[in-house]
């Protein structure tokens, strides 16, 4: 019986080949609860929002500023100032006006304005920044119908015009850790049963000769 049990112990290869394989299953599993909340969750509400065709109903500066944080090295930063911009358009799908934005994340930033620059240090720049992008609305989009996102449930009354996630992200969530669970069940899987041809093969050739 001794002789059987040493049999089936396995080698220092073989051990930290299963530990590795086990590693690799946990990090999967970690990994995909990590990713589905921090990416998964906001992809999902943003990916409920709903296309519609908007229209430019009107683009002007309102008269008011915000502030914006600007880098000028690793251990610099500063403060500036931008106009708010705001673009009012008319949602197709609910056939209501409504407030346009960049994306989730400048609508979360500044709901209050349509588009917020790079942030300069100079506040002459900001203005510019802006002023271009206004008046890209004003004569180069015009009335011109273009494509919109907006959630009737969240936010009614603002439209995106890009979503910050689309389906790529949903597949990234699940692909890698996916491939990485695969891929430490193959290890542990082939190392088990290695050994246990092994084992069998040294059975075999034992009865041989004996």
């Amino acid at each position: 019986m001794a002789k059987i049990r040493v049999a089936y112990e396995y080698s220092e290869a073989e051990d930290k080949s299963i530990r590795l394989g086990l590693f690799l299953i946990i990090s999967a599993v970690v990994s995909l609860f990590i990713l589905g909340f921090c990416w998964l969750n906001p992809a999902l509400q943003d990916l409920q929002g709903k296309t519609a065709n908007c229209t430019v109903l009107s683009v002007q500066q309102i008269g008011e500023t915000f502030e914006c944080t600007f880098t000028c090295g690793s251990d610099c930063k500063g403060t500036s100032l931008y106009p708010c911009l705001q673009i009012y358009v008319n949602n197709s799908e609910s056939n209501s006006r409504a407030l346009l934005h960049q994306d989730e994340q400048q609508l979360i930033s500044n709901p209050k304005c349509s588009y917020i620059p790079p942030c300069e240090r100079e506040n002459q720049k900001n203005s510019e920044n802006v002023l271009h992008w206004q008046e890209y609305w004003n004569k180069e989009i015009g009335f011109q119908p273009f494509t919109c996102y907006f959630n009737q449930h969240r936010r009614p009354e603002d439209v995106l015009l890009r979503r910050t996630h689309d389906e790529n992200v949903l597949l990234h969530c699940f692909l890698w850790p996916l491939v990485t669970f695969m891929v430490g069940v193959l290890i542990v899987v082939l190392t088990i049963c290695a050994r246990s041809l092994a084992v069998k093969a040294e059975a075999i050739q034992k009865r041989k000769y004996s």
